[in-house]
């Protein structure tokens, strides 16, 4: 497929944009609306000191994106399986020509040279070195240093800005401005204070127990199966979803990606498992490192940095994928969560290393990393990455599974549509994109969002979604599971077990997105599920920042359900520190459905076929290739949750994988 972008104005439309009124009128572009509560306002920036000042310019065509992402997608399309380079989704959404030479033409007669300028490779931004006096004068602002209460960190930001108005609809974001950035002139020091943070943390939890004994299996089920209602192992997982043994000959281009940050998988433990519960992977047998921003490999068993999150990803996918080989994602140095941040990055640091571009542009009033919830690098922290900030350094897996996820609510709207907007990019060049759920049935971890039962709400009782789960542009993996007196012939239920303290509605997290609405591919499903499962609760129907205090419901009628698949996520026996432990949670299931992904890919590869791609389309057009459950809930918020029903929910969306015909309908496609 050829794509050719064309932009067409009239003679008259382009003086408009290139010509500027003498003097050009400037309007307000930007303004802090209320005062952070983190960083405190310092000292007028002396006029000489030098600001690194970068403008983020206007993306054009962004919301074609979707349609772009459907053309390639859609099983019913003549184009699908062609995906688009990353040259070409740059291309696609570049600013337009015109509009960049009259910024910098604005820029030239304003006294900032040409030779000066710099144009990001990617055409997001421009940027270039001034002193306060000129950004002062260009912007019509006054810049301050910011000193964060809680640390030693200070930067640089203004109030508000202004730009001359024939120029601010092609221009999104400058820093330094409202979004601060780091000091250029001098550092204060302060004596840091306490302050309590929630890490970002994979959502599974454990139970401890003796290495099992051999159990008796029911008539008609292979020994090897016995007490997969108790103890899920690889053989099961391969029976209950009818997977094959893959190819002794993988391609080598068809690797697993693995995301992890703040937890690390333990050599000691992996050699464990290939040894007591898999031993068809030899020991020894570790994923690839890719290490992102002075992430470590692997860490001790016994280390505080092994919560078992990475050894069960790993153990997961290798054991269904192996010879295969595995890559791990490793981001973040160990004091990923600045002391100083607002809220939990996740993935912008992923995404910088997988796409330079994303590195630096702008959509959405967002441009590049933020420093209020993102990492900042150089690290100059003790124990902190020296480097600069790793982009565009490895090329994205065709399958990336990550089992991490935190409260929507937690993140600014623009930041998450800045986010998902990549997610969209990454799957019209062909990627699958997984992430896990959530545990907490229709709230969040407990203490999330300020609530001791993480709903949202004066009285607690308004259900909390997930992200990245409500991105549309990604395939979001729900938990079930077998009873213990069931095997693998029987039909599963929702995950849902009892824990114990925070842990006790510990179950399949699903709902509706506040900040994205129904997509395309899912509405007649949504439709279908609330004309025979509506669950009777009041809803309100707004998107973006809802005032929580005023709502009268408990969910957001228009909102993108999650999640879309699931896959068996309880009594996954693992190792930790040694010591044989069950896993449970939506973590479970999203390495599972990426090996069952990749193991497709080997075949449409080896037929000199695409990769399968964003999967939502085909699997919502084609419901019968997955086992629907329809018996259990997820609870959460006072409340029974959803419930699972006949076709999808928002609870294990529209099922579990049904291997034989995933690959028959996925290997007829073109």
């Amino acid at each position: 497929m050829i794509f050719v972008k064309v932009a067409a104005v009239s003679v008259l439309a382009a003086l408009s944009v290139t010509a500027a009124p003498s003097p050009a009128r400037h309007v307000l572009h930007e303004k802090r609306h209320r005062p952070s509560g983190d960083w405190v306002k310092g000292a007028r920036i002396e006029s000489s000191a030098v600001l690194p000042i970068r403008i983020g310019l206007t993306q054009t065509d962004l919301h074609m994106g979707p349609d772009y992402l459907m053309d390639v997608s859609d099983p019913r399309s003549e184009n699908y399986g062609q995906y688009f380079s990353m040259e070409q989704v740059h291309s696609m959404f570049a600013p337009v020509e015109d509009h960049v030479h009259a910024i910098k033409e604005w820029l030239h007669e304003s006294g900032i040279n040409m030779s000066r300028l710099v144009h990001s490779d990617n055409k997001g931004w421009l940027a270039f070195d001034a002193t306060t006096e000129e950004a002062e004068r260009l912007f019509q602002t006054e810049y301050y240093e910011h000193e964060h209460a809680q640390s030693d960190r200070v930067r640089v930001g203004c109030d508000g800005y202004h730009l001359p108005e024939h120029l601010a609809p092609h221009i999104d974001y400058i820093t330094p401005g409202v979004k601060m950035t780091q000091a250029v002139k001098r550092t204060i020091k302060r004596t840091p204070k306490r302050k309590t943070k929630r890490s970002s943390q994979a959502l599974h939890t454990t139970t401890e127990m003796s290495l099992p004994e051999k159990w008796s299996a029911p008539e008609g089920v292979s020994p090897e199966l016995a007490g997969c209602g108790f103890n899920m192992t690889p053989p099961c997982i391969r029976a209950l979803y009818d997977i094959p043994l893959p190819t002794n000959k993988p391609n080598p281009k068809n690797g697993l990606g693995l995301y992890e940050q703040g937890d690390y998988f333990a050599k000691k433990d992996l050699d464990l498992y290939w040894k007591n519960v898999y031993p068809e992977v030899p020991q020894g047998t570790y994923p690839k490192p890719q290490l992102i921003d002075g992430a470590n490999y692997s860490v001790p068993a016994n280390s505080s940095l092994n919560t078992g999150e990475s050894n069960i990803d790993i153990q997961m996918t290798t054991s269904l994928i192996y010879p295969q080989e595995v890559i791990l994602y490793q981001v973040d140095d160990q004091l990923y969560e600045p002391a100083e941040v607002a809220t939990t990055n996740l993935f912008n640091t992923f995404l910088d290393a997988l796409d330079g571009s994303y590195c630096t542009y702008s959509a959405y009033g967002e441009t590049g990393n933020d420093p209020d919830i993102d990492p900042i690098y150089p690290d100059q922290r003790e124990g902190g990455y020296k480097g600069e900030l790793q982009c565009g350094v490895y090329k994205p897996t065709n399958v990336i599974s990550a089992s991490y996820g935190q409260a929507e609510a937690d993140l600014p709207p623009k930041y998450v549509e800045r986010q998902c907007n990549e997610f969209m990019k990454l799957a019209m060049q062909g990627h699958t994109l997984l992430f896990c759920s959530g545990d907490f049935g229709v709230a969040s971890l407990p203490d999330d969002s300020g609530h001791k039962n993480g709903c949202l709400g004066p009285e607690s009782r308004i259900f909390n979604p997930q992200y990245p789960s409500g991105c549309p542009w990604a395939t979001s993996v729900g938990g079930t599971m077998l009873y213990n007196d069931q095997n693998v012939n029987d039909p599963e239920s929702v995950m849902q077990v009892d824990l114990g303290g925070a842990a006790a509605n510990f179950s399949s997290a699903g709902g509706f997105s506040n900040y994205f609405e129904t997509p395309w591919y899912q509405k007649l499903a949504v439709e279908e599920y609330f004309r025979i499962g509506d669950p009777q609760y009041p809803y309100y129907e707004e998107l973006g920042l809802v005032d929580f205090n005023k709502t009268k419901g408990l969910y957001n009628r228009l909102g993108r359900g999650f999640p879309d698949i699931s896959a068996n996520g309880a009594f996954f026996s693992s190792f930790l520190d040694g010591k044989f432990t069950h896993f449970y949670g939506t973590s479970l299931a999203t390495p599972l459905w990426a090996a069952v992904v990749t193991l497709i890919n080997e075949e449409r590869l080896a037929a000199g076929k695409s990769t399968v791609g964003f999967l939502n389309p085909v699997l919502y057009a084609n419901p019968h290739v997955l086992k629907d459950i329809t018996n259990g809930t997820n609870l959460g918020c006072d409340s029974d949750g959803f419930s699972a029903v006949e076709g999808w929910d928002p609870v294990t969306g529209l099922g579990t994988p049904d291997f034989p015909k995933l690959k028959e309908l996925l290997l007829s496609l073109p």
